[in-house]
């Protein structure tokens, strides 16, 4: 792979300064891991916005069936789709701005990777982040 993440150190600076993450392809499911991570997320002090089109509210948050229709600024836009579905997904985290592109452990797609990266966003793939915020900044809940 001719990708590198950013180190430790700058995903604890992205996460220390995240606001909205949008977690595209949270399921309404307790038992899939795009719900268990968000819902640690959410624990620890992260504001969660859902992007699932067949879900109103997951999490107690109101669900967006795009990442365009979210009305805030979103900092890191969170990707639990499958690799070949994460393209589209790159391009519209550019087009509303987001500041990271964070595609989740398991996920490597190098043209949504350079699409964002070129556009400015940092990228990370193949990364959770329950577990980087877990390693970088252990604290409650």
């Amino acid at each position: 792979m001719g990708f590198d993440n950013p180190s430790r150190d700058r995903i604890k600076e992205i996460l220390a300064g995240a606001g909205n993450i949008a977690v595209v392809g949270l399921s309404d499911k307790p038992d899939r891991t795009s719900y268990m991570v968000a819902e640690a997320m959410q624990k620890r002090g992260y504001r969660i916005i859902p992007v699932n089109p067949n879900a109103e509210n997951i999490l107690g948050e109101k669900c967006y069936s795009t990442l365009s229709d979210i009305p805030e600024p979103v900092d890191i836009v969170n990707v639990f789709r499958r690799a070949d579905q994460v393209v589209p997904v790159a391009e519209e985290a550019v087009k509303i701005k987001a500041k990271v592109f964070w595609l989740q452990l398991g996920i490597v797609n190098e043209e949504a990777g350079a699409i964002a990266q070129d556009a400015g966003l940092e990228v990370i793939m193949d990364r959770c982040i329950k577990v980087e915020d877990a390693i970088l900044h252990p604290r409650q809940p």
